[in-house]
């Protein structure tokens, strides 16, 4: 048994002693040389888009005062006959020229202010009712040329504020002729222009 125990631990040194001495493996090969890979293609410069152009600043406009109140006082004389209260187709053009058409300069109007005036022939309440019914019949006119009726107003000023006298004319006829001015109706608009 002894000699069993002995060729045992022979056998397994030899097999050691064998895995020892085994002659050294030759290194793999090395792997198949691959070629290096393809640079990558430089981006290529893309020029910058031009700046944008330099703009002025616009100069800011002021913003308009508002518009002030404006006044057209217009006088029409010799618009009516002596002692009458129609008013003439030479009237009508008078009207359209002095009043109407320079009321477009208006951008609105807040106002029609008529006032009508007798001569000084006559008694003063007779004038009073005369003056009321020409600045009546101015006011209709220029209702009917396309102002608002809510915005006229009428008043008759008799004969309290004649701008001709004519003491000098002593013959009726005459003196009728020569205050034919005081026959008048003047009328005032106001508003704001254009």
């Amino acid at each position: 048994m002894k000699a069993q125990k002995l060729a045992s631990i022979a056998a397994a040194l030899a097999f050691i002693g064998a895995c020892a001495t085994e002659p050294e493996k030759p290194a793999p090969s090395p792997a198949p040389a691959t070629p290096p890979p393809a640079p990558q293609p430089q981006p290529r410069a893309v020029p910058a888009p031009p700046p944008p152009p330099v703009v002025a600043p616009q100069p800011v406009a002021k913003p308009e005062a508002p518009k002030k109140p404006a006044v057209l006082t217009v006088t029409s004389t010799e618009l009516f006959e002596f002692n009458k209260a129609i008013l003439t187709p030479d009237a009508k053009a008078k009207l359209d020229k002095e009043v109407v058409s320079r009321a477009k300069d208006f951008g609105a109007i807040s106002l029609i202010h008529v006032d009508g005036h007798a001569d000084r022939l006559g008694s003063a309440q007779y004038n009073q009712k005369l003056s009321e019914k020409r600045a009546e019949v101015v006011s209709a006119y220029l209702v009917s040329r396309g102002f608002e009726p809510s915005k006229v107003e009428t008043l008759g000023s008799g004969k309290t504020n004649p701008v001709k006298a004519c003491p000098d004319q002593k013959e009726r006829k005459s003196l009728i002729e020569c205050l034919s001015p005081n026959r008048r109706v003047v009328v005032e608009v106001k508003g704001t222009p254009r």
